[in-house]
This record gives C-alpha cells, sequence and structure tokens, in this order.
C-alpha cells in the first residue's frame, strides 16, 4: 500500500473538517429572532382567520405556529440578517417550513406550509408587537 503525503493528508482533512462542519454550519443562531422586541404580539392571518396572540420570548415562537408541541427537530434553510427560514419535523404530527422576514423590531411577515395534526395548511400572516404579555 502507497504511503500517503502530508499534502495529501492535509487536503484529506480539511475535505473532512467541512463535511463534519456542514451540519453545524446548517443549524445556525438565528440571530435574527433575538432582536425582536420581546413581549405581546398580535398574527393577523391574511387569510381573514381570526387574529392570535402570543408572547414572545425569545422570537423562535414565530417558527411553529402550527405545531406548539415541543420537541421538534429543526433544519435552519436561511439564517439572515432580516430573514430566516426554517424547516421542522414534529415526529407523529407533521412538519412545517416557516419564512420570517423582519421589518422592525416590533412587526414581522410570516409565510409557512407544511402538514399539522394530518392536514394540510399554509398561511401567510403579519405579526406586530402590541405592548405586554397578558
Amino acid at each position: 500500500m502507497k504511503a500517503i503525503s502530508n499534502r495529501k493528508m492535509a487536503a484529506l482533512a480539511a475535505v473532512t473538517a467541512t463535511v463534519l462542519a456542514g451540519p453545524a454550519l446548517a443549524q445556525a443562531s438565528l440571530a435574527m429572532l433575538g432582536t425582536l422586541d420581546r413581549g405581546g404580539w398580535e398574527v393577523r392571518y391574511r387569510d381573514g382567520s381570526a387574529p392570535r396572540n402570543i408572547c414572545v420570548r425569545s422570537g423562535q415562537e414565530f417558527i411553529q405556529l402550527r405545531h406548539s408541541e415541543s420537541g421538534c427537530n429543526r433544519f435552519v434553510v436561511e439564517d439572515g440578517k432580516n430573514q430566516i427560514t426554517v424547516q421542522y419535523t414534529c415526529r407523529g404530527n407533521g412538519y412545517g417550513r416557516t419564512n420570517i422576514r423582519k421589518e422592525g423590531a416590533g412587526l414581522v411577515q410570516i409565510d409557512s406550509q407544511g402538514i399539522a395534526d394530518g392536514r394540510p395548511f399554509q398561511f401567510s400572516a403579519e405579526a406586530r408587537r402590541t405592548g405586554a404579555c397578558r
């Protein structure tokens, strides 16, 4: 068997590190959500559905509006300064893909679609901070 040169070994190590770092990079920080104002928010659906009030503590509450359970697996598709996209799977209860675009610390646009409770969903909404949590 032929010995591997130091140069080839370094290249192989770099490729391996890149492949192993891939999932870590894909699971980014979602820092944009941390810049949103904490407190009470009202989510207004564009299809005319009744508005929903939520208490925002981290901003991540907007990711799974149709899946309230914890423990869902998330994959960060986009992690930008003013926009994020997250795909998630809730074992036994479906999945979703949510895009959140920040217009200000107290205003975001949300588009989400997926399957919840065995039924498809799709919605566009605007969420605004309304004050303190109730």
